[in-house]
């Protein structure tokens, strides 16, 4: 199953109509998301891109799966499900980060896996590393090339078979280092009031 990638303004309208439909006001879904009111607007517009961290607080206070958010349609799979390699739902939502959602059919999952491929840029190697913040934990495992992993104040470099396993509530980011791209499986685990079971 390898899914195109979301178009943005069906994502958009699929956030708003859900947030109008359950009567949730734009201040409502602002203070949700962590932004300010005109910050959420410019976003649920589609004038600024989503981010994952943005599109997963969206989906905890509209009460969906952010499979549903992106596609349309909600994960009914309860047993198990096969991605194959190379498949998924494709995802890129920061600059040159490709992911390939691997379970996104499975129903109430406790966690959501990806396969990232994060481009190597020469700007970005002298450059501070963007931190990023969500609830819960993650845990990442280089498949392949180089990752300079940023925790807060701490920088680690990661390389094949690497594992860091972290509080994504906390600043973290990453960027491909050594002028290859990094692969690496990516799983997000959810934050106990979003596990649903």
């Amino acid at each position: 199953m390898n899914l195109q990638e979301p178009d943005i303004k069906d994502v958009v309208l699929r956030i708003r109509s859900l947030r109008e439909d359950s009567g949730i006001s734009l201040e409502e879904m602002a203070k949700a998301t962590g932004r300010s009111v005109e910050e959420y607007e410019a976003q649920e517009s589609g004038a600024h891109d989503l981010s994952f961290t943005f599109l997963y607080k969206c989906a905890a206070a509209l009460g969906v799966d952010v499979i549903e958010l992106l596609t349309g349609e909600a994960p009914h799979l309860t047993g198990y499900e096969i991605t194959r390699r190379g498949e998924g739902l494709v995802i890129k939502r920061r600059a040159g980060f490709e992911y390939l959602h691997q379970a996104s059919l499975f129903k109430h999952k406790l966690a959501e896996p990806f396969i990232v491929t994060a481009p190597y840029i020469e700007a970005e190697q002298d450059a501070p590393i963007h931190l990023s913040y969500h609830e819960g934990q993650e845990l990442d495992y280089i498949i392949s090339g180089r990752l300079r992993f940023a925790f807060e104040d701490h920088i680690e470099e990661l390389g094949p078979g690497d594992v860091v396993y972290y509080d994504s509530a906390r600043g973290h980011g990453m960027i491909a280092t050594d002028g290859e791209p990094c692969v690496f499986l990516a799983v997000v685990l959810k934050p106990h009031s979003e596990l649903v079971i």
